[in-house]
């Protein structure tokens, strides 16, 4: 009951986060910004819409929103929010999470190719290598945790005496994987400075770029999807940073989702301060945490022997 109650918290809490940045981003203009219920109506005024297709798409168009949100949606399904488990855990499951949130991309890149449109072609062609950049270091990290843990499943990554956080055994070293992490978390997510999802410039959009065409119940299906990714990264980081345990588990939960806010306000921080990269420079940027976080593999085969 506790893990299906905790993964319906997280569905409903996923639109109210992402407000949290707006809000941050407003204060640093000297703005009131938005009402951080603003995705709620968003999401609500876009299912009553209908959906405009172009003539030049097929079925695959379609199948793009509602892969990419079955797959954001899987990622809570998988991941334990608090101390409390996940509805779904074996060993290997981080490595079949992260192949569908894969699968996700792939179709939502094939939505933007289907449209026959060079601007999404484009945006498409930079999501692809972009994020394959970006699971070099996301692997890394689980090759690193396996070692550590000698598991697979991310409800043991953060449990038992092998527990991944940076009041552990291991804290030091995950200083740097919680850098390198973060990085990630904005490569994945589309935020600056990689990417900036306020941008209306087709010529520098990325993520936004491809789904210009996408309309109604579809674009609220793809921007609910985003927000679940959003959770489940600033999830990953916050277990990780979390040094509070109580043995109660709204305590354990409160605790957790304050550290969630910070990473958001983070966010909105980062975006306020730092201006979008140039398209030559994002790469390097991208691969930066893959040394951090392969620095720190090799470290621990003196640390375990």
């Amino acid at each position: 009951m506790e893990s299906i109650l905790s993964f319906c918290f997280a569905v409903l809490i996923a639109p109210l986060l992402p407000a949290v940045i707006q809000k941050v981003k407003a204060y640093f203009a000297g703005k009131q910004g938005p009402p951080l219920l603003i995705n709620y109506y968003t999401t609500i005024k876009l299912f009553k819409k209908g959906s405009v297709y172009s003539t030049s798409t097929s079925f695959v168009f379609k199948m793009g929103p509602v892969v990419g949100f079955t797959t954001s949606l899987m990622m809570l399904l998988f991941f334990p929010m608090g101390e409390v488990s996940p509805l779904l855990s074996f060993h290997g499951d981080v490595l079949i999470l992260f192949y569908l949130m894969g699968l996700g991309r792939f179709f939502t890149i094939l939505a933007a190719l289907d449209t026959s449109s060079p601007f999404e072609g484009m945006g498409a062609a930079r999501e692809a290598f972009f994020s394959t950049l970006a699971e070099a270091t996301v692997f890394c990290i689980l090759i690193l945790f396996f070692r550590l843990t000698g598991s697979l499943s991310f409800n043991e990554f953060f449990s038992g005496p092998h527990a991944m956080n940076l009041m552990g055994e291991y804290g030091a070293l995950l200083i740097l994987v919680v850098v390198g992490l973060y990085i990630v978390m904005l490569t994945e997510n589309s935020r600056v400075p990689v990417d900036d999802p306020a941008t209306h410039l087709e010529l520098t959009m990325i993520h936004e770029v491809m789904i210009l065409d996408h309309s109604g119940p579809d674009l609220a299906l793809i921007e609910m999807g985003a927000w679940f990714k959003l959770l489940f990264y600033s999830g990953f980081l916050a277990r990780i940073i979390d040094p509070f345990h109580s043995e109660n588990v709204i305590v354990n939960a409160l605790l957790f989702y304050a550290v969630v806010i910070f990473v958001y306000v983070t966010v909105g921080v980062v975006e306020s301060i730092t201006a979008r990269y140039k398209m030559n420079l994002v790469p390097k940027f991208i691969l930066t945490p893959f040394i951090l976080v392969f620095f720190v593999t090799i470290l621990t085969m003196g640390v375990l022997q």
